[in-house]
Order: C-alpha cells, then structure tokens, then sequence
C-alpha cells in the first residue's frame, strides 16, 4: 500500500535538491535555502505527488509542481513571520530575525515567484487548470491571513469566522495540493473537486489539532513554545468555542486572557479548558471534519487500496503530537 512518508521522503530529496543563483546575489537567496532546508513535514508537496500517482500519472512529472507548492508555502511562512514578528520558525531563527524584515519580504517575494515557475511545469494541456487552481489557492491563502490579523483587533469573532478563517488559510493550500496532484494524474473534474474537498476538510481538522496542540501538547515534540497563542491573544478554536458555550466559566476565561504574558497566565487558561473539558470537544470537531474528508475521498474513483493510503493521512495527522 502506498504511504504518505514515501512520498514525504522523495520530495525532502527534491527540495534539497533545488538550486539558487549564489555569489553576489547569495543576499537574496541564502535565505530561500536556508528557509526550505528547514525541514517541515513536507505534507503538502507529498498529497501532491500520491495524488498524480494514485490517479495514473507519472511521480517525476508532478515532481516540479510539488516542489512549487513546498515553495509557496515557505513564502507565506517568511511574510507570517514578519508579520507576527517572529523570531523563531522550527526550532530555530526565522528568516525574519536572522536577515531583518526587508530580507524576509524580498525573498519572500522571489519564492513566490520561483513557485509560480515551478508550479507551470506540467504539459501544457494541463496547465490552465493547473495555474487556476495555484492562483485561486493563493487568493484563499491571502484573504485567510488578512482575517486572521483582522481578528486580532476585533473583540467578537464567531466560530463561523474561524472556521472561514483556517478554510482559507490551512485548508485551500491542502485542497489545492491535492486537486493539482489530481490533474496531473489525469483525473476527472468531478474527482479532481473531490480530492479538492479531501484537502479543505483535512486542514480544518489539522489546524483545529494545531490549536489543541498549542495548549496541551509537549514543547520539545511539537517545536515551539506551549501556550503561544494564549499569551498572544489569539483567536483559538479552544478560545471561541469555549466563549459560545458559555457560562461562570467562560467569563472566568476572559479575565484571565486579560492577564498579562507569562506562565501563569498560561497555566490559569489551561486549568479552564480543563475545567470546561475542551480537550473533548476538540477531539469531536475534529473527527468531524475527518469524516468530512473521508467522505469526499469516498466518492472519488480511487481504488480501494489508494483511498486507503489517503485514509491513513488523515489518521497520522490528527492523531499527531507534533
């Protein structure tokens, strides 16, 4: 049966194995090699490629588009981090905060455009449908982040704004991953749309994972610090559903979210969502939004074998610790 990690190991060979102008223009891009050598899960490229190749085409052509969306979603995380003035990314220094802010945008800005390059290396009866849906991913990605940063400054954000908000910005660049992979392969519009829907459900469930993982998971296994997005304020699935649901306790979690950054500020929040068993609601909406992928994998035209290979991904990621 085909596994997602083979294909995560042959894209981890293809990224490493770009290449970038040096000597005088190593300003500009040192920084591009220095963000893809950064390692990742490489998930999307690898959806990409066992995509084509569940869908009959050939794993080398789809080896340049795949590298392209490894690319562009490198991109977003060096602009990300700017924005967010973010000196850590992986473990280690973002770009932002090794080369400066002007650096992060510039090559930022040349990745994407490497992106676009590689991702326009398909046939050319492909193309077409190939950029549509980089280009339409990319708008769904930059609307996704304008919100998420609208949301920082709004008092009321409804979980319906949320989930609008991760489907733009976690779940289209997944969705796309997969329908370009799809198309390469040769599939059909209908199961091209559905492996679309596989991805967008996918990443809803993997974001809403990522924000549980933000309270409750280990800072060494998960590669940042526990409790950022309560010290930052952010506008967390943990966060707005447990204001919906109401109550002494979710009054007691807003004067604590007003409590200065620190350690206890983590640990009180922490103790409420204990206390309101948040933990188990996430557990359900993410199972839902796995059944939603499921199901749209389901409908496709995939053997029994390969919808088990894209079953399987959606197991490992929202079951994962990191």
């Amino acid at each position: 049966m085909k596994k997602i990690s083979d294909y995560s190991a042959l894209m981890e060979k293809n990224v490493r194995d770009l290449t970038f102008p040096g000597e005088e223009l190593s300003s500009l891009y040192s920084p591009v090699s220095y963000a893809l050598a950064s390692g990742g899960k490489r998930l999307r490229p690898s959806l990409l490629l066992m995509a084509a190749d569940c869908f009959g085409g050939k794993t080398e052509e789809a080896f340049a588009p795949a590298a392209g969306i490894e690319v562009f979603h490198n991109f977003t995380l060096l602009h990300d981090d700017v924005m967010d003035n973010s000196d850590t990314r992986r473990g280690r220094q973002s770009v932002y905060a090794k080369w400066g802010t002007n650096t992060a945008i510039l090559s930022g800005d040349t990745m994407l455009t490497i992106a676009t390059q590689l991702i326009s290396q398909v046939s050319d009866e492909k193309l077409r449908e190939v950029l549509d849906t980089f280009n339409a991913m990319a708008l769904k990605v930059y609307e996704g982040q304008r919100l998420d940063m609208d949301f920082e400054e709004m008092e009321d954000v409804s979980l319906d704004q949320y989930i609008r908000m991760i489907k733009d910005k976690t779940g289209a660049l997944l969705g796309a991953a997969c329908k370009i992979g799809a198309i390469i392969g040769g599939a059909d519009a209908k199961d091209a749309e559905k492996m679309y829907e596989y991805g967008l459900m996918l990443g809803v469930a993997f974001q809403i994972q990522d924000d549980w993982l933000d309270v409750f998971g280990d800072s060494t296994t998960f590669g940042k610090p526990i409790g950022g997005d309560i010290n930052n304020n952010k506008k967390s699935y943990l966060l707005l559903k447990s204001f919906e649901t109401g109550g002494p306790d979710a009054v007691a979690l807003k004067e604590a979210m007003s409590l200065a950054a620190g350690d206890t500020k983590v640990k009180i929040v922490t103790r409420i969502y204990e206390k309101m068993n948040i933990s188990a609601i996430c557990r359900q909406e993410i199972s839902s939004y796995s059944a939603k992928a499921l199901a749209a994998l389901k409908s496709t035209s995939l053997s029994d074998d390969d919808k088990e290979a894209f079953r399987m991904v959606v197991e490992k990621l929202t079951g994962r610790k990191k």
